[in-house]
């Protein structure tokens, strides 16, 4: 808690000087906001981590987002239209859009940008392979020209969630989309302060006293951007217990995701109020690489799903049924592509099915190397159910704790376990991100161009595009529980629960938004 006030009151004084040098920060109102873990990368391109997309959305913008009901409605574009034939995408920007270094927004800047997002994003990715050319027309309008009709471009262009179509100006989104970029220059409603910021202590953002929002009112991440405080920063607490002490002390403002033991502790305090920003939910993940032994070999990830059993993993981190679900549908229970696994699979262990899969595949008993994150209080305990689990079904787990950064940068290594390499390891993804073939990342089974796993599957990529050029509800519907299907068939990964929780605030806090994403903007602090 000490660590705490001397971040307060060095935070005070800052505003103290910075309000004194110009009228940005005339009323002196500063949000401090502690989300659900380090934010160590700061390119939301390069890596999907949500830390990073939420950061993102402080200093970007969008030319499209989705609404509280999912609906894509327009946001850096002014207005758009589509030729006759559906092949010609026509956009033009709004008037009065600038990069914080001044500099206006170009039809260039937005054309770089899609493609470097283009080369990361499962969405961007299938999209770019309907994609004849972009064609910048003047300085605010520009065209995408499609080889044939593709029903999910605004879908993808309006996608909520990691990874996040911003842009950029043109010569940050030319860095190679393998490699991190080096500038925070965005077009969005707060401007990053590099100088300020200390990664471990602290992200700190002014008010962009040149955003323009749309005129709209703000609805999930549509609408206007309106910023109702000078300053935002977010502090980096990773002690949860601490994180709570202080939202009840008054030294934080917001907490995105407290651990749900300590939910009914928030519950009593009078001064905070709990607040549902994303109503539908979370879901789990466990994530095999294609590239390594043994799970290099289908036996051994179909051995490895018939271990699996939701409810252990959220008794264990989440508790309380009242905000989690049991649920083996791939694209969330209760939305349109929901399918239920058959045979009682990803709920019902069979262990002895297990332990004769990995005896046919010829599993040596090699321990696999199980990354655990230890910093994410919803992760912390998913690892060592797997663990529990696996050893029962025939395996043999050597589990590794890490903070969740390091867990961010190992996960890219393709090599062996004995050069830094990885087998299995746990995450999660907002229900938005994952509501049918397409945006679903961990879907992609197209070898190099796969999330990190790397599947490769032929078969549910013709599926997957034929789900993307299906345009009869009935036939997308059918083409998604296939796509569930063979996912299971080849156990390319498992999804294991689905979970809820609410964010917290401070009872003078008001304003936070619907959406997939905890944004900072419409936020007002009284």
């Amino acid at each position: 808690m000490r660590n705490v006030m001397r971040r307060t009151l060095g935070a005070m004084a800052a505003g103290a000087i910075l309000a004194a040098a110009g009228p940005v920060l005339a009323q002196g109102k500063v949000l401090k906001f502690v989300q659900n873990g380090n934010l160590t990368i700061l390119d939301p391109i390069w890596t999907t981590a949500y830390v990073t997309r939420n950061h993102g959305y402080f200093i970007y913008d969008t030319l499209f987002a989705s609404d509280e009901n999912n609906v894509v409605k327009p946001q850096m574009v002014d207005k758009y239209e589509v030729s006759a034939d559906k092949l010609t995408w026509t956009f033009t920007l709004r008037d009065g859009l600038e990069w914080h270094d001044g500099k206006p927004v170009t039809s260039e800047d937005c054309i770089v940008s899609l493609q470097r997002w283009g080369k990361r994003d499962a969405m961007g990715i299938k999209l770019m392979d309907f994609v004849k050319e972009f064609k910048a027309v003047d300085g605010k309008t520009f065209q995408m020209v499609l080889k044939e009709p593709y029903g999910l471009v605004l879908d993808s262009l309006g996608k909520p969630s990691s990874n996040v179509p911003f842009m950029m100006p043109k010569a940050v989104a030319e860095t190679d989309a393998f490699k991190q970029i080096d500038s925070q220059i965005g077009s969005g409603p707060f401007i990053y302060q590099k100088n300020e910021s200390k990664p471990g202590e602290k992200h700190v953002y002014l008010k962009n006293p040149k955003y323009k929002p749309r005129s709209e009112p703000a609805s999930g991440l549509a609408g206007g951007k309106v910023v109702k405080v000078d300053r935002a920063e977010i502090i980096e607490m990773p002690d949860s217990q601490q994180q709570v002490n202080a939202l009840i002390a008054g030294e934080i403002d917001i907490i995105e995701q407290p651990p749900h033991d300590l939910i009914p502790i928030l519950k009593k305090e009078k001064s905070v109020t709990l607040f549902n920003w994303n109503p539908l939910g979370h879901q789990f993940i466990i994530r095999f690489n294609w590239l390594q032994p043994p799970f290099n070999n289908a036996k051994v990830r179909q051995a490895a799903l018939y271990s699996m059993r939701q409810e252990d993993y959220l008794k264990a981190t989440v508790g309380e049924p009242e905000y989690y679900k049991v649920c083996t549908a791939a694209f969330i229970c209760g939305t349109p592509n929901a399918f239920d696994a058959p045979g009682g699979l990803l709920v019902k262990p069979d262990f002895e099915k297990s332990k004769a899969l990995l005896k046919e595949a010829g599993y040596d008993g090699t321990p696999v190397v199980l990354m655990q994150s230890t910093t994410l209080p919803v992760l912390t305990n998913v690892a060592p159910v797997t663990k529990a689990l696996l050893e029962q079904g025939g395996f043999k787990v050597d589990m590794q704790a890490m903070d969740w950064q390091t867990l961010v940068q190992r996960r890219t290594n393709k090599g062996p376990v004995g050069q830094g390499g990885w087998n299995v390891f746990h995450t999660f993804s907002v229900a938005a991100d994952i509501l049918n073939p397409i945006s679903d990342s961990y879907m992609v089974a197209a070898g190099d161009k796969s999330w990190f796993g790397w599947p490769t599957d032929p078969v549910i990529e013709k599926l997957r595009d034929d789900y993307a050029k299906e345009t009869d509800p009935a036939k997308g519907k059918a083409l998604a529980k296939a796509v569930q299907d063979r996912a299971l068939e080849t156990a390319q990964y498992g999804w294991i629960g689905q979970w809820y929780g609410p964010g917290a605030m401070r009872s003078n806090v008001s304003g936070w938004l619907k959406a997939p994403v905890p944004v900072m903007w419409n936020v007002e602090k009284k």
